[in-house]
């Protein structure tokens, strides 16, 4: 590891929990808002003012990023994309929780959980995350619109399970342009992480049985005695 890395390799443990703890103020920042809008002006003004801290902390970590990766700006942001994008669009840094919680679990160079565990564990910790910060966009822009069948708060996290799972019953759906340009993205985020699952646990089961007929002796039928 030459000393650029080695850098690098030293920044991205000393962000770890600094990123975590701003990623989790900057939702209940925004959650807060979203939800308790009738609270006094002075604690909604809080609550923005830590919204745009925690952004801050996103924006000073890309800049060191970008700094010590000795990049181009066009060739960083090709390398960055997914960062890029979260910097841009901060209520998907749920993804980017993910990647932090890889970080930890693999601090001696040996994660604690099987291929597959981390598998289900981040899929899980991005649906609930993701759909939570999905939910408080999508009733934010559509609690008060024309027509609107998203009223609630439940009804918006009604409509990111269903959009999550791919179900679409179609009983409650964006009506706003914000809405549904969150709600493709929502669409896509939904295959995606069904594909990660149901394809690895197929994997596990295939393991499973193969490691079963490997230790069956030799002539011996399953389901023979």
């Amino acid at each position: 590891m030459n000393e650029r890395q080695d850098r690098q390799e030293r920044w991205d443990r000393r962000m770890e929990a600094p990123l975590a703890v701003a990623s989790l103020l900057f939702l209940l920042g925004y959650a807060v808002r979203v939800l308790a809008s009738g609270l006094d002006q002075i604690w909604l003004d809080l609550c923005l003012a830590v919204t745009l801290m925690a952004w801050t902390v996103f924006i000073v970590d890309y800049a060191v990023r970008f700094r010590l990766s000795g990049l181009g700006p066009l060739r960083f942001v090709r390398a960055h994309l997914l960062g890029t994008v979260i910097l841009v669009l901060p209520l998907l840094r749920p993804l980017q929780m993910v990647k932090i919680y890889d970080r930890i679990q693999r601090r001696r160079d040996q994660p604690r959980l099987s291929l597959y565990a981390r598998v289900m564990t981040y899929s899980s910790l991005t649906v609930s995350l993701l759909g939570f910060a999905c939910a408080l966009a999508v009733f934010q822009h559509e609690r008060g619109a024309p027509d609107a069948t998203i009223r609630t708060f439940g009804d918006a996290v009604w409509w990111a399970a269903e959009t999550l799972t791919t179900v679409g019953y179609g009983d409650v759906t964006p009506v706003t342009p914000v809405g549904r340009t969150i709600a493709v993205g929502l669409m896509a985020c939904g295959v995606a992480l069904i594909g990660a699952v149901t394809g690895s646990f197929s994997s596990w089961l295939i393991q499973s049985f193969t490691r079963e007929d490997e230790k069956r002796p030799p002539g011996n039928p399953p389901g023979a005695s």
